[in-house]
Order: C-alpha cells, then sequence, then structure tokens
C-alpha cells in the first residue's frame, strides 16, 4: 500500500466520525511515529510532513555524515560512501534527509498502524460523547427507540446510543422499534478500565417533568414562574410546587393554562400521569394543607423534634380516603414534599363517643401504648382508623401487637354497642 491511500483512508475515516483536522494530524504523525519507533527504537532522527488534503506523507529519515568505519549508531548517522552513493556532493557533518517508503516497514506495521488509528479514533469519539453529553445532563433529547431488552431500552440520538434502564421508565410506557422517544439526560457513566461510555435517559426522573412544564409553560421558561419541587410517583401521581415572582401572576394558573391545556401536554407526554400543582408556602402548616389536596385538612399540629419531623393532620371523616389516595399514594407524595411523615386522623365530633388510650391499659402494656401516643392516637377511635400495616409503620409494632390491639379495642366498642342493644 502507498502512504498516501493510507493516509487517505485515515482522512475518511475522521471525516465520517468529525474529527477535526488539525487532530487528524496530530493522531496520524502519532501513529506513523509509533511505527518509527517499533522498526528504529526511536524517532527522534525522523521527520514527518503531512498533508492530509491530498492524502500526502513525507517521512524523512535526517542522518548525520561521519568518516567511514566511524559509524557509531545507525539509526542517527550515515557513512559518507553511503551518503555519497545519495548525492556525490555530501561531505562530513552534513546532514542527509532520505526519504522513507510506507513499504520498507512491512505488511505487519502497516496493518498495526491501521489498528492504532482506527483505536485513536474510538477513544476520540468516546471522550467526545462524554463531554457532549456531560454537558446535556439535566436537558431533554429525542432519540428513536431501536432495541428493547428486558431490563433496558436502547435509543438513538445523533448516531449515539442512549441507555434507558427500566427504573427510569414510565412503567406504563410500551416501546417499539422506530418509536421517537423524549426523555431527560440523567447520568453520564465511564468506565474507568475500558474508557467505555454510557449515557442514562429518564423519563420517571422528577427533572423530565421540570423540563417539559418548562416547554409549555412560557412564564416557567422565562421565570416569572419558579418551580420549588417536584414529586412523583411515576405513571400514578406527582405534585409539583409553584411560587411566582409577579404578584400578578397566578403560579397555578399558568401552570394549568386555559381549560388544562398546559397541564394536558404534559400529561399526555408522561402516560396520562396525575399532577397536582400547588402553590408553594415556606410555613410548614399552609404548605402540608396544600399538599393533601384534594382533601382539605381542619388541624395540622406539627412535632419537629422526631426525626424525621411528624404532622398529625385531621380531616373530615369523609375524606380520610383523599387524604391518604389509592395505595397511600397521596399522603407519600405529601411526605416527600414537605419533609413530614404525616399522620392522617378523621375529625371526631363532640357527641362521638370515644375511649382514652390509657383505659386499655390492662390489656395493653405500657410501651405499646406510649407508642401510640407517639403517633398522635390518644383515643381508641383514633387508633382504629388505621390498619395493622398502617400502625407497624407508624408506631413500630409487631404485626402481632398491632392485630392485638385493634381486636381489643375493636372489642371494646362492640360490647358497647352489645350493651345499647340490649338496653
Amino acid at each position: 500500500m502507498q502512504s498516501s491511500d493510507l493516509v487517505s483512508s485515515f482522512a475518511e475515516i475522521a471525516r465520517e466520525k468529525g474529527i477535526e483536522r488539525d487532530m487528524l494530524q496530530l493522531i496520524v504523525e502519532d501513529v506513523f511515529r509509533a511505527m518509527i519507533r517499533k522498526r528504529y527504537g526511536s524517532d527522534e532522527s525522523f521527520e514527518i510532513i503531512l498533508n492530509p488534503d491530498h492524502g500526502d506523507i513525507q517521512i524523512l529519515h535526517i542522518r548525520e555524515v561521519v568518516p567511514d568505519w566511524d559509524l557509531e549508531d545507525p539509526v542517527t548517522q550515515i557513512e559518507l560512501s553511503q551518503a555519497r552513493q545519495i548525492d556525490p556532493d555530501f561531505e562530513v557533518g552534513d546532514e542527509v534527509a532520505e526519504e522513507q517508503d510506507i513499504k520498507d516497514f512491512g505488511r505487519r506495521a502497516v496493518l498495526t498502524a491501521r489498528q492504532t488509528f482506527s483505536q485513536r479514533i474510538r477513544d476520540i469519539e468516546k471522550e467526545n460523547i462524554y463531554r457532549w453529553y456531560s454537558e446535556l445532563i439535566g436537558e431533554i433529547v429525542v432519540g428513536e427507540v431501536y432495541q428493547t431488552r428486558r431490563r433496558e431500552v436502547l435509543v438513538i440520538h445523533n448516531k449515539v446510543e442512549l441507555v434507558l434502564p427500566r427504573e427510569e421508565q414510565i412503567y406504563k410506557d410500551r416501546y417499539r422499534k422506530g418509536d421517537m422517544l423524549r426523555a431527560v439526560v440523567k447520568e453520564v457513566r465511564r468506565d474507568e478500565k475500558s474508557n467505555n461510555v454510557q449515557v442514562i435517559i429518564s423519563r420517571a426522573d422528577p427533572m423530565f417533568m421540570e423540563r417539559l412544564f418548562e416547554l409549555e409553560v412560557p412564564e416557567i421558561d422565562e421565570g416569572i414562574v419558579e418551580i420549588k419541587k417536584i414529586v412523583r410517583e411515576p405513571g400514578d401521581r406527582a405534585k409539583v410546587a409553584v411560587i411566582s415572582h409577579d404578584e400578578r401572576i397566578d403560579p397555578v394558573g399558568a401552570c394549568v393554562g386555559m381549560k388544562g391545556a398546559r397541564i394536558h401536554a404534559v400529561v399526555r407526554e408522561l402516560s396520562n400521569e396525575n399532577i397536582d400543582v400547588l402553590e408553594w408556602s415556606d410555613d410548614p402548616h399552609e404548605l402540608i394543607k396544600r399538599a393533601l389536596s384534594p382533601a382539605k385538612p381542619l388541624q395540622v399540629t406539627l412535632n419537629d423534634e422526631l426525626d424525621p419531623p411528624r404532622a398529625k393532620v385531621v380531616v373530615r371523616a369523609d375524606e380520610v380516603s383523599q387524604a391518604i389516595g389509592r395505595g397511600g399514594v397521596n399522603i407519600r407524595l405529601a411526605s416527600a414534599m414537605t419533609g413530614y411523615e404525616i399522620d392522617v386522623y378523621r375529625e371526631i365530633l363532640e357527641d362521638e363517643e370515644d375511649v382514652e388510650i390509657g383505659e386499655f391499659a390492662d390489656e395493653i402494656d405500657p410501651v405499646t401504648l406510649q407508642k401510640l401516643r407517639d403517633i398522635g392516637c390518644d383515643t381508641a377511635k383514633q387508633v382504629l382508623e388505621l390498619s395493622v400495616e398502617e400502625l407497624m409503620r407508624r408506631a413500630g409494632l409487631e404485626a402481632d401487637v398491632a392485630q392485638h390491639v385493634l381486636a381489643v379495642i375493636k372489642a371494646e366498642f362492640a360490647d358497647e354497642e352489645e350493651e345499647e342493644f340490649e338496653g
């Protein structure tokens, strides 16, 4: 192979990969110098002149002319008689620049040069991908689904493979090859050993929802309305707390839009995820009330001495299920939004009979009674509002203890009802 053919093939690969001309020159020179070092042990006596645009390259071997029989280093020196075969006018002390033919290095060396060049291009490509996508973290990209796997979906964006792991997917989504997909760049990982780069994208991250609101709500994009916090259970429900920096602008109304047009665009993109938009408040009492929407709490009592801090919330009896939400999703999101572990209790009317929890001291041990009081259960009916699972989670009771507590209290009210009936 001619050196010009080799350089031309290098230049073509570089153009396909978007490698700049100056970078190409550096890589090609490094590749040829590696060939020289392998053959001669050093590249100090060689000069490489490259014109990648025309595929021209010259490798000049520069040696000093020494008297015959005084040759010490054939890499840096040449005997006078040998120099005069190149040009009869050479004298001792002159420098001889002799052009090297790439064929002199052998076929194996040329093959190695190709492999070295390709590896260098791949390394640069990986570095460019790492740099480009690191700058895109938190931004939305649109790519094409080209492969679906059990634990991940592979997406092509600008000829780069992006990975959408299962935990970053909305569970309702279904992906087919060729579908266009929007997601946010979440993370760029690099393996230190192999130098491989992996770009992780997400549709489940709150940042994706925030970017979608920026696209749909000009007031957010312009900084008039600010998203203070987003909490999500992807595909099911989300809560978005917003604040306005212009008193004339209603932040919730701006996000919802006329007849819900703006928020519906976000909801459609997120597989019909229910989104509650609420106005942010620095007052935790007020924020908890708003976060528990659509329920309307009657009373909020905070205990900031616990870790995490807890909030006891009283709602009307017919709003308990709304406050908790299906599967507990509403109360979980409200807790995540406010930073308080929220305990919801129904309102007990004045004429409604109830019993102080201390009245059960003969059947429930003092430690358990104190645990119930710690979570705001001062009366029997407050305890009955909770399930076995909630008593275990909130009060830290064992399953059999929680079952015993509920059985004892239920029996008390059953006995009272029986006495009233008999009476």
